[in-house]
């Protein structure tokens, strides 16, 4: 009975004998090495907070911050150009209404007168007694003849009268180099006429807009070396585009 007691005994003590050789000899630090990559592979399966932020991250942040930077370049572009273009545009049609209304008062029409045009008188064969006025527009802009010239000879103190009939429909205009008329009866043909004399000198005057207004500078042309006769009879016509008209009254 004690044999196998102590047979009991050193089978126990040869078992843990046995485990503590085991220990020592690093077997189970082994299996525990074993499962070790298991584990390892299961974490290579996802990527490293490290790997995925340097490979998947950065080239989308990059991507996402390039898209960006040129949305917000054109945006910006698109705005300052869109904004430029608006300056631009205001202030060219600004400049070029101002240019077109500078342009169109320089061509506006104004009054014909002693300063801008060239006048002649010249006595006429046909009707008797008459005499021509000719107004040249020597200016660079458009002007108007209005109403009837005012004619005075040498220091006379009357005012001849303009033949209402010779009134024409619309104000007589002179383009740059064109030239108006106007007819003068100088006296009665039957001699009706009183007060008659010989004049050396015609100043003519030009009306503005309103009648009887002063129309600028007056003209003084060159009268025959004879001289003029007029008598009380003394009539002007309406300042006419046409020569026939002027000298068919």
């Amino acid at each position: 009975m004690r044999i196998r007691r102590n047979s009991h005994l050193l089978a126990l003590t040869a078992l843990a004998a046995l485990a503590l050789t085991a220990c020592e000899d690093g077997t189970g630090v082994k299996d525990e090495g074993a499962s070790r990559p298991a584990s390892s592979t299961a974490t290579a399966a996802q990527p490293t907070p490290g790997t995925d932020k340097g490979t998947g991250t950065a080239p989308t942040k990059d991507t996402t911050g390039s898209a960006g930077s040129s949305g917000k370049s054109g945006g910006t572009a698109g705005g300052k150009s869109g904004g430029t273009t608006g300056a631009g545009t205001g202030a060219g049609t600004g400049g070029d209404t101002g240019d077109k209304a500078a342009d169109t008062a320089s061509d506006s029409r104004v009054l014909c007168n002693g300063s801008n045009t060239r006048v002649t008188a010249q006595t006429v064969a046909r009707p008797l007694n008459h005499m021509l006025l000719t107004v040249t527009n020597t200016g660079s802009r458009t002007c108007d003849l209005t109403y009837n010239p005012v004619l005075r000879f040498d220091e006379m103190q009357w005012v001849p009268q303009a033949a209402k009939e010779t009134q024409p429909q619309a104000v007589t205009t002179l383009a740059p180099g064109e030239s108006g008329y106007a007819g003068v009866l100088l006296s009665a043909a039957d001699g009706s006429g009183d007060g008659g004399q010989t004049a050396k000198k015609l100043t003519v005057a030009f009306q503005g807009y309103t009648p009887n207004s002063d129309g600028g500078a007056s003209a003084t042309p060159t009268l025959p070396a004879e001289g003029v006769y007029y008598d009380s009879s003394l009539t002007v016509t309406y300042w006419q585009q046409d020569m026939d008209d002027a000298l068919s009254w």
